[in-house]
């Protein structure tokens, strides 16, 4: 168990957003693939930012209450994300995870965007090797 890296349980398949984004394309993204935030990336996948579900919904409120129009990704987005390397063990990760922490890290190589993890792919993979639990099949850590 100590063994396992963050890139074994990364996601990779998953867009990252783009600067200047529309939120309402970054709503989109979020619902289509079942996460709750995404790192914003530039054209060389330097990670400049993350955008939550809370960041649109808050955001999304004001701009159609005072009908503002589409407010962009630049506009709402932390621009200052926790980062993991895709070599840290998933353990020392999971001991770190609590109240007020990220629901999803962004992984970086080399400065670059490689993939992101998910609290759910952390519990996942947990209960399946250290638990011996079967998942259902909706729920897998490669979700």
């Amino acid at each position: 168990m100590r063994s396992l890296k963050v890139s074994d349980v990364m996601w990779n398949h998953i867009e990252p957003v783009r600067c200047g984004t529309p939120l309402t394309r970054v709503v989109k993204t979020l619902l289509q693939n079942h996460v709750t935030g995404l790192p914003v990336v530039d054209d060389q996948r330097h990670v400049l930012g993350f955008v939550s579900e809370q960041d649109c919904i808050h955001s999304l409120l004001v701009s159609s209450y005072h009908c503002e129009g589409d407010p962009i990704v630049d506009d709402v987005m932390f621009r200052e994300p926790v980062t993991i390397s895709p070599e840290m063990a998933v353990v020392d990760l999971a001991q770190n995870l609590g109240a007020g922490k990220p629901k999803v890290f962004p992984v970086v190589d080399h400065g670059k965007l490689i993939g992101i993890v998910t609290r759910t792919a952390i519990l996942a993979e947990l209960a399946r090797a250290g638990c011996g639990i079967e998942l259902p099949k909706f729920v897998s850590a490669d979700d």
